[in-house]
C-alpha cells in the first residue's frame, strides 16, 4: 500500500492518495484542532464526497473534536460512472483502512448508502469504533423483499443510522429491532434533500443530521 500526501496550507483539507488493490483510493482529511475521534465516511454508488451530508459533517464536527476522513473509493478516483461489485467495494475499504488509524484515535466507520453498506459489513473485522449508516438502502426502491437488513443487524459494534423521513430505499417503519439508534431527518429523500413543502428547510434538516450525529458521538 503506498500513501502519498499532498501538502496544503492553512485549514485547507488535506488529500491523500492510498493505493489498494482495486486501484488508488483518496482521503480528504478534514482536521480536528485537538481531536479525540476520527470518522471515516464513505460515499454512495450514485455520487462522491460531495454529497450534502458528508460535506455538512466535514463542516459542522471538526471544531467538536472530530477530525473527518472522506473517503473516494477507487472508480471514482479513476472516473468511472460505475461502482463496481460490492466485494471489489469492501476490498478498498479494509485496505486503506490503516491509513485512517491514528495512534490513540478510535475511528468511526462511516458512509452514505453504498457506503453504508461497506462500513456495516466490514466494521467487525476492521476494528471500527463503531458504526454511522447514513442513508442506509434497506432495499430497492420498491422492493421491500429484497432486504439487506442482515447487513445492519451484523455490525457487532454501536451503530446510528440517519435516514430520511421519505427515503424510498427505506423509512423508519420498515427497519426490522435491533440494536442500533435511529435518527430521522423530517421529509429527507435519499439524499436528505427536503422539499418545500417539508416540516424544516433543507437547513435545519442537516442541522438535524450534524447535531444528532454529533450528540451520538460525544456519547
Amino acid at each position: 500500500m503506498t500513501s502519498e500526501p499532498t501538502e496544503t496550507t492553512g485549514n485547507a483539507p488535506e488529500r491523500e492518495s492510498v493505493g489498494t488493490p482495486a486501484g488508488d483510493a483518496r482521503i480528504t482529511w478534514y482536521a480536528a484542532p485537538r481531536p479525540r475521534l476520527v470518522l471515516a465516511l464513505g460515499h454512495g454508488a450514485g455520487g462522491g464526497i460531495e454529497a450534502r451530508d458528508l460535506q455538512a459533517l466535514a463542516a459542522a464536527l471538526p471544531p467538536l473534536g472530530v477530525t473527518v476522513a472522506l473517503v473516494e473509493q477507487p472508480w471514482r478516483v479513476a472516473g468511472r460512472r460505475v461502482a463496481p461489485a460490492p466485494r471489489t467495494l469492501d476490498t478498498a475499504w479494509r485496505a486503506l483502512w490503516p491509513v485512517l488509524e491514528k495512534p490513540g484515535l478510535p475511528v468511526v466507520a462511516g458512509g452514505r448508502s453504498a457506503g453504508a453498506r461497506v462500513v456495516c459489513r466490514t466494521a467487525r473485522e476492521l476494528g471500527a469504533h463503531s458504526v454511522l449508516a447514513l442513508s442506509f438502502p434497506l432495499h430497492p426502491p420498491g422492493r421491500p423483499e429484497k432486504s439487506r437488513a442482515a447487513e445492519l443487524l451484523g455490525t457487532g459494534v454501536p451503530t446510528l443510522v440517519v435516514q430520511g423521513g421519505n427515503d424510498t430505499f427505506g423509512k423508519h417503519a420498515e427497519f426490522p429491532p435491533g440494536a442500533y439508534a435511529f435518527l430521522e431527518v423530517p421529509g429527507g429523500d435519499h439524499g436528505f434533500a427536503v422539499p418545500k413543502r417539508a416540516p424544516v428547510s433543507q437547513e435545519e434538516a442537516l442541522r438535524v443530521l450534524t447535531d444528532g450525529v454529533a450528540e451520538w458521538l460525544s456519547a
